[in-house]
């Protein structure tokens, strides 16, 4: 009798994905065996052309054999060469212990997107109208009619935009892909997206239009001005329908498309959108609609730049929060009537507004985090980004709706004023709004605050991960910073599955880097953000390597390894070059050394205090070294050997060059900072007892600030674990659970829903820090995320990054639990959990202190093992299954 099927059949990360941009996709499958030591010895890959023959066990694309392996992920497509819109059927069969196989698992499917320029037929088109460096347009309405000749058997309609766009078929929308085709550089790349649209078509006449905005491309941008890449949004499209009898058609975006403004008369990312409905132009995607006061569109010149598929989740509406309470209604002679609502959580979205009133009447809604000492929004944070919406209503009897569509904001409080009353809001709703990726870790405590605490990092983790790691979603900035994302990677892929949504952020942070392998501070990047143009310095431009070690590590991804390598090597070439005796100093730096412990707690006073007290050459030399020698890793798993021999030996001549300038003999490190210490510590830059020294200034300088942590963006994702290794896990858990600042949960002690910006953004003592810089929605602290997964409960990857072993094959479970030398009774925590559904199956961890007695309850998935380290130093291999363990 076979055993159970194998489950969750995936294609580049992705369920059944429609328009891969890869000939060679890489295939993963879980084992579904859930018997105790459950291995798989091999597998069978059937792929087809058509379902049928998937059905008759028949492969015409590929066929494995029974292949000797354990392999479940990351497996190379090896069949027939895949060309471009061709679909591909395929299933999974696996080998138990005894050689007895599988049943098959059920089928899945992938299709091949346009791969070739060439399969490009249409051209950008979009309207004359377009803003100023400082103001928008109206949003243009484009349609065609088009008619379908017969029955239909598939229909793809492949889209793109410079801007954002909207589509609509047969007056409804097209798809839930919300600000696509997203943020790429666009003088480089634009992705495309693939929509199935074969049910909504209908024989005779159809009609295809879109809704053209700014976003990113001509909207504000970050620290600049808007018209960055250029003056006004253009569209290409391409609908492509195959007949039941073979024949192919294809409706492309031309001269014959007409376009007309819509009621959207402004729409801005930063700025907010405004929308006359008194202007709507009725159901204008629908056939028999009037379009004769249309106007030609304008077809614009192939700007020269690559169209590549989209290759991980869209952004999408994913949620909705309802307020929590009555608005506070007051009155300003001005606007009228003004309601302020409380969402209860800081969120990234916009609101959606039912309403009712006379026509003309408008109501605006205005949005912000936090509230001033007034009770009014603390708008000041916002660097002039208005995150304003506009809503001028028809005066329809039974109500309308309000929803921006090409706009975004960050706020848990909303203000909606207007010439009305309450009675005429309806409802406020608020819809969260982030790139859609896979929720696949969870952690909880016996403590609530702490509970709170990992609410707060993903609550931030989706904020800002709105298909570029930005920094913050809320003020004029929302840059895709290199330092946040590199110190916060770790952490994310705990609670998400992030490795497409790197995979793309770092092809961005490829086309930033400068010819003589400079990486900048963020990405993407434009001509008119200054800071583009400088070295992103240390802990930031070292992105470049750290993140895709980190996504290889979780994922098993050799992939992003090759396509970063030529990056990660120019850029580590550079370093060698600028730096030749090891010491990544400031004059070499652009004549600014880079951001520091960036928003540390241990400024000197001297110069700008947000760059702290750790010497920035100390901070760049010891992430020369660290990302050297994790070059020199990534260069032997991908077989250069040669290069791997060069780059260990540059992490070591760079190494020795820290410890002659910034390590006295005895051990102590210059700065004398926490942040001194940590990087000295972790990247394993001290010798002997000078070990020991460092871990006693460590602890002394954190006990003498009376147990709270003084670092910044750099030592704080480090911080804990240090004192981990150095066994000071009872210092690590005070300053866990520090509730005066700086601490991670002061902001909770206040109410805070989401991670802050800096440790003092807010204090009872001084009010808010300076509002020139100063988000509570931020998720570089909540990098301590990591430690809570991989300590707290002890859930980690093991140490050993050989491909048997790495990305959870198998894992290092070793809970660290509050209890025993340094501890007292009764204890911090009495229980804490983790899950991870890792690439290779869950994972659970959960421990619990019971009479007297610690607890473990492990699940390893299906094929994985792992190392359960008990906190009586008992060490246990475990097969797949669950176990108990009791000390």
């Amino acid at each position: 009798m076979s055993h159970p099927a194998p489950l969750n059949l995936r294609c580049e990360y992705g369920s059944n994905p429609l328009g891969i941009g890869v000939k060679r996709p890489r295939l993963s499958w879980l084992v579904g065996d859930e018997r105790p030591g459950a291995v798989q010895t091999g597998y069978r890959v059937l792929a087809a052309s058509e379902r049928a023959l998937l059905d008759r066990d028949e492969g015409d694309l590929w066929d494995t054999g029974r292949v000797e392996s354990n392999r479940t992920a990351q497996v190379e497509y090896g069949g027939a060469p895949l060309t471009s819109r061709q679909q591909v059927f395929w299933k999974v069969q696996t080998l138990d212990a005894d050689g007895e196989a599988s049943a098959w698992s059920a089928p899945a499917s992938f299709e091949v997107g346009l791969l070739e320029s060439a399969d490009w037929s249409a051209s950008w088109i979009g309207s004359p109208l377009h803003g100023t460096p400082r103001t928008s347009a109206v949003v243009p309405a484009l349609r065609t009619p088009f008619s379908v000749k017969g029955r239909v058997a598939k229909a793809r309609l492949y889209a793109t935009a410079l801007g954002l766009y909207e589509l609509h078929l047969n007056g409804g929308r097209v798809g839930d892909h919300e600000l696509a085709p997203g943020w790429t550089d666009y003088r480089v790349r634009v992705r495309y997206q693939v929509y199935d649209v074969s049910d909504r078509l209908a024989t005779g006449e159809n009609v295809l239009g879109a809704l053209l905005g700014d976003g990113w491309y001509c909207g504000f941008v970050g620290l600049a001005e808007r018209e960055q890449y250029g003056i006004s949004p253009k569209l290409l499209a391409q609908l492509e329908i195959t007949y039941e009898d073979g024949t192919r058609e294809t409706i492309a975006t031309d001269a014959t498309w007409k376009w007309h403004a819509s009621p959207i008369l402004e729409a801005d990312l930063l700025m907010g959108e405004t929308y006359d409905a008194r202007q709507e132009i009725g159901a204008w995607s629908v056939s028999g609609y009037d379009d004769s006061r249309w106007t030609p569109v304008e077809v614009f010149a192939d700007p020269g730049i690559q169209l590549v598929a989209t290759s991980e989740p869209p952004v999408r509406a994913t949620q909705e929060v309802r307020p929590v309470a009555r608005p506070v209604e007051s009155y300003d002679v001005h606007v009228g009537k003004r309601f302020l609502y409380d969402l209860g959580q800081n969120m990234v979205g916009r609101l959606r507004i039912r309403v009712r009133g006379a026509p003309g009447t408008a109501i605006t809604a205005r949005h912000a985090e936090v509230l001033d000492e007034q009770g009014e929004l603390y708008t000041e944070i916002l660097r002039g980004a208005r995150q304003t919406d506009v809503y001028t209503l028809r005066g329809a009897p039974e109500g309308e709706v309000f929803e921006p569509r090409f706009t975004f904001h960050g706020f848990r409080y909303a203000e909606i004023s207007g010439r009305i009353e309450e009675e005429n809001i309806e409802e406020v709703t608020g819809v969260v709004l982030h790139s859609d990726l896979p929720v696949t870790g969870e952690f909880t405590c016996s403590d609530e605050r702490i509970n709170q605490l990992q609410r707060n990092i993903t609550w931030s983790q989706r904020g800002n991960f709105v298909d570029v790691p930005t920094d913050c979603p809320q003020r004029a900035e929302r840059l895709g910073w290199t330092g946040d994302a590199q110190v916060f990677v770790r952490t994310a892929a705990f609670n998400m599955d992030v490795a497409s949504f790197f995979r793309k952020w770092l092809a961005d942070l490829a086309d930033s880097q400068a010819e003589d392998g400079r990486v900048p501070p963020v990405a993407p990047t434009t001509d008119g953000l200054l800071i583009s143009r400088l070295d992103g310095g240390p802990a930031w431009a070292d992105a470049m390597v750290i993140c895709p070690w980190t996504i290889y590590r979780c994922y098993g991804d050799v992939r992003i390894l090759e396509e970063r390598y030529e990056s990660m090597v120019a850029f580590v070439e550079n370093m060698e070059r600028r730096f030749p005796h090891g010491v990544r100093s400031d004059p070499a730096l652009d004549g600014w050394g880079g951001f520091g412990d960036w928003l540390a707690m241990d400024g000197r006073g001297v110069g700008d205090p947000r760059f702290a007290g750790t010497p920035k050459d100390l901070i760049g030399t010891a992430f020369f070294s660290h990302i050297a020698g994790l070059l020199s890793r990534i260069a032997r798993i991908l077989g250069r050997g040669d290069d791997g021999n060069r780059f260990a030996e540059l992490a070591a001549r760079v190494r020795e060059a820290f410890r002659r300038r910034f390590v006295t003999a005895e051990g102590h490190v210059a700065g004398e900072t926490q942040t001194s210490y940590v990087l000295a510590l972790h990247f394993d830059l001290l010798n002997g007892g000078e070990r020991k020294t460092a871990a006693e200034a460590l602890v002394r300088d954190i006990e003498s600030r009376g147990n709270h942590l003084s670092t910044g963006f750099v030592g704080t994702p480090y911080l804990l674990c240090v004192l981990t290794a150095i066994g000071r896990l009872d210092v690590a858990y005070r300053l866990l659970f520090q509730t005066s600042w700086p601490s991670w949960l002061y902001p909770v002690t206040t109410g805070a829903t989401t991670i802050w910006e800096r440790w003092d953004g807010w204090t009872e003592e001084k009010g808010f820090q300076d509002p020139s810089m100063n988000s509570f929605n931020h998720y570089a602290y909540g990098a301590v995320g990591e430690w809570l997964y991989g300590t707290v409960a002890g859930l980690e990857l093991d140490p050993d990054s050989s491909p048997e072993r790495n990305a959870y094959r198998h894992a290092l479970i070793h809970p660290r639990p509050p209890i025993g030398e340094g501890f007292e009774d009764p204890p911090l925590l009495t229980h804490a959990s983790a899950r991870l559904d890792s690439i290779h199956g869950r994972y659970e961890a959960g421990w619990r202190i019971q009479g007297g007695s610690f607890v473990l309850d492990v699940r390893v998935p299906a094929n994985c093992s792992a190392t359960v380290r008990l906190p009586d130093g008992r060490s246990v291999e475990v097969a797949a299954g669950s176990q108990r363990f009791e000390v």
